[in-house]
């Protein structure tokens, strides 16, 4: 029987999204020791991390029962937080192209992680390794870190003194970085930023963050009518390639 080797570039997915996988995983130990803290038990941590899975919007949850918030103020924050999963289904969905059962566990796993490790590829197959690498590993990883904390409580004190908190951060710039070489992925980076960064203080949680990406399609769109066709963004070019294969 012949073995399929895998192309450099699915090589260099999977490295990817094992690297981002680990390093977002691991600050799941943080979710669980803060959710604990707030006066979530250790079973309906579990929940969440396995149900909700999103790392934006179960720490958006866990800070207003932490604050004293309602029941219904914690759930209203944690989904507006997580509408910006919506926003990144629209992006995979056409390199997965995903049917039945194994849609229903793309949309699951459709986070920030597995889609920065997604469309960061150069080609069809290598977005779709890097995408479940990702998705399933962190899955793993940070419900199994999320038990960790949870079960540690206390013991382990701030989580973020073992710097967890910029493991993930660094890991997406590591990804982000190659690709703001050009004029228009400047731009969309520069507005998002500003965006975000002027409605922190003013705004509830996730609003920043739905902002900054309203402001990137908005530039994106604008950047694709006035750009020639080799310009095209990285999904348009994976899907191009595709489509002449």
């Amino acid at each position: 029987m012949t073995r399929t080797t895998p192309s450099p570039a699915v090589r260099a997915a999977t490295r990817q999204g094992v690297s981002v996988a680990v390093a977002t995983g691991l600050y799941g130990v943080s979710f669980g020791a803060l959710s604990v803290a707030a006066g979530i038990g250790v079973l309906p941590t579990m929940v969440l991390s396995l149900l909700m899975f999103s790392g934006g919007s179960q720490f958006a949850l866990v800070g207003v029962v932490a604050a004293g918030g309602s029941p219904l103020a914690a759930v209203a924050t944690s989904a507006l937080l997580g509408t910006r999963n919506t926003l990144y289904g629209a992006v995979v969905s056409p390199l997965l192209g995903s049917r039945g059962p194994l849609r229903l566990a793309a949309a699951h796993v459709t986070i920030d992680e597995s889609t920065a490790v997604s469309v960061a590829q150069r080609d069809r197959q290598a977005a779709r390794v890097g995408f479940w690498t990702a998705g399933l590993g962190v899955f793993v990883l940070w419900n199994a870190f999320t038990l960790a904390g949870a079960l540690a409580g206390d013991a382990l004190g701030d989580p973020r003194r073992w710097g967890l908190d910029a493991a993930a951060a660094a890991a997406f710039l590591g990804l982000v970085w190659p690709r703001l070489a050009s004029r228009t992925a400047q731009v969309v980076a520069a507005v998002a930023v500003v965006l975000s960064a002027a409605l922190v203080p003013v705004v509830p949680p996730g609003v920043p963050v739905l902002a900054a990406a309203a402001s990137a399609i908005v530039v994106g769109l604008w950047a694709g009518r006035r750009a020639g066709p080799g310009e095209a963004t990285g999904v348009q070019q994976v899907l191009t390639r595709e489509g002449e294969a």
